[in-house]
């Protein structure tokens, strides 16, 4: 269905994808790897990039970026936690980032929150400095991992 819906995009049109797992009162509704996914998500769907949440255990590990084409696509990696207000460490964002690198070029990685910070008007359990401040640290990250 989604390849149908993409197939006439214009030229030049970049596509992604989230793959959310419940973004409610800071909540999640669904647990797991992507193993089971990967291939046909990576292969088979005909988009550019894929927003993963990668914030905690219940994620997974980065084995499934394997299945991601060489070159050709990226993916945003959601290490960056919507659902409390505590600041993560750059060290292990840092930390995190070399590890997906070793199964996907740096080149196809990126840096995000892992979800956005409300899906419903009630919103998650931070306060907006505390969102502000996430945002800064991807910011900061990004450009130390990846340059301006």
């Amino acid at each position: 269905m989604i390849n149908s819906a993409l197939q006439d995009k214009p030229a030049g049109m970049v596509t992604a994808m989230h793959l959310c797992r419940g973004n409610f009162r800071s909540t999640f509704v669904s647990s797991g790897g992507y193993e089971p996914v990967a291939d046909v998500l990576f292969n088979k769907i005909g988009i550019d990039g894929y927003f993963l949440e990668y914030d905690s255990d219940r994620a997974g590990d980065f084995a499934p970026l394997r299945f991601l084409p060489k070159g050709k696509k990226r993916v945003v990696l959601g290490l960056v936690t919507s659902k409390t207000g505590t600041l993560e460490s750059k060290d292990l964002l840092k930390k995190r980032i070399e590890e997906a690198a070793k199964i996907v070029p740096l080149e196809q990685l990126c840096l995000s929150p892992q979800c956005g910070f409300a899906s419903t008007e009630e919103g998650n359990v931070l306060a907006e400095d505390e969102q502000w401040a996430k945002l800064r640290l991807c910011v900061e990250v990004a450009e130390e991992v990846w340059g301006r």
